[in-house]
């Protein structure tokens, strides 16, 4: 289906949901001029992937059709570090683009500014197995606490706004357990997680905002406009 959902985080800003349901060749059908300027780029895999892959260039396009009505054409690329960044005659200077997509659904952060991450992950019990590789102690023992019942829930959780935190960061080479940490939250289906990015000697302060776009999965984002500098 098209445009899942739409918020507007401010008149600047959106976040775009996507459940995928098309085929690839549906979803390519989607994009400007069916698809020409991205097919060199589209991966080498199999339908799902492709499907996937597929799924968060269009949306980035329905949402920016949302944000910015009558925007040039858009195309999404990608930079050396494989951050994504959007191109396009008559864009606004200094857009930027996140993106994320697991099982059916897709998601899309853009904003006219600012630093933007976002990540939706399909909730599985990997997380929890690999937990003491991502979560430094004092996360770890806090996790811990959770029912059992929930722990697959919960440790998606932690690593997707661990991931939204890395995309906002926006190097490579950083450690997940020790340079983006998580504060202690009252876990629920919708709320934020304070975070802090250690970078350079320093550290900065930000909340990850999270919620459910469907059942067993988890959506985390974290918007900033402006361009204050990281690690300060």
């Amino acid at each position: 289906m098209p445009l899942h959902r739409l918020l507007r985080l401010s008149p600047t800003a959106a976040l775009g949901l996507w459940h995928r349901t098309e085929t690839v060749a549906a979803l390519g059908a989607l994009l400007p001029a069916a698809g020409a300027a991205y097919a060199p780029l589209l991966p080498a895999a199999g339908p799902e992937r492709q499907g996937q892959w597929l799924a968060g260039r269009a949306l980035p396009h329905a949402v920016a059709a949302e944000l910015w009505p009558g925007a040039p054409n858009l195309l999404v690329q990608n930079d050396a570090t494989g951050r994504p960044y959007p191109t396009g005659p008559g864009l606004p200077a200094g857009a930027v683009v996140s993106l994320s997509h697991s099982g059916a659904w897709a998601a899309a952060l853009l904003a006219t500014d600012g630093r933007a991450g976002v990540d939706v992950e399909l909730v599985r019990d990997k997380a929890y197995r690999v937990a003491h590789k991502f979560l430094s102690a004092g996360d770890l023992a806090r996790a811990q606490a959770v029912p059992a019942a929930a722990a697959d829930a919960h440790f998606t959780l932690l690593w997707s706004a661990k991931e939204t935190l890395y995309k906002l960061a926006a190097r490579r080479g950083i450690s997940f357990r020790e340079q983006l940490r998580l504060g202690p939250f009252a876990p629920g289906l919708a709320g934020e997680i304070p975070a802090v990015l250690r970078l350079d000697g320093g550290q900065t302060r930000h909340r990850i905002c999270y919620s459910q776009p469907a059942a067993g999965y988890v959506l985390t984002y974290c918007w900033e406009p402006g361009t204050p500098a990281l690690g300060l």
